[in-house]
């Protein structure tokens, strides 16, 4: 293995949830037809190589809507991306600070939830 190329959120509305993500800064890398009023939508941060997929159904799988709990988005600066986000009609919680930095949490349409953390030391890479 060499990296996690994709992460598959469980959606009950595809363009409800694209917008969604769109307005957190997400762009779309692929958005193709799957067929049974399905698409493929993928979308990324930047020049990120881990992406998410925005999908109502997976072959192997039955995908719970509102399932995923804990997606982190890291950001360097929490305060201003909680101004940018209300604008948007974002709810993000009161942000908390924690040994590792400062955290919020936001869901998404279908209640999936996602933590925006502001890390407050240097990382190893």
């Amino acid at each position: 293995m060499k990296a996690i190329e994709n992460i598959l959120i469980p959606v009950s509305d595809q363009k409800i949830s694209k917008a969604f993500y769109l307005k957190l800064g997400f762009q779309v890398i692929v958005e193709i037809e799957m067929g049974e009023g399905q698409q493929w939508i993928q979308l990324g941060l930047g020049n990120q190589y881990t992406t998410i997929a925005l999908l109502k159904n997976w072959p192997y799988s039955d995908l719970v809507v509102g399932s995923l709990q804990g997606l982190i988005l890291e950001t360097d600066d929490i305060f201003r991306d909680k101004e940018e986000l209300t604008r948007k009609g974002i709810i993000m919680s009161d942000i908390r600070e924690t040994p590792s930095g400062r955290i919020a949490f936001i869901r998404d349409p279908d209640n999936n939830g996602l933590t925006i953390h502001q890390f407050n030391y240097n990382k190893q890479k």
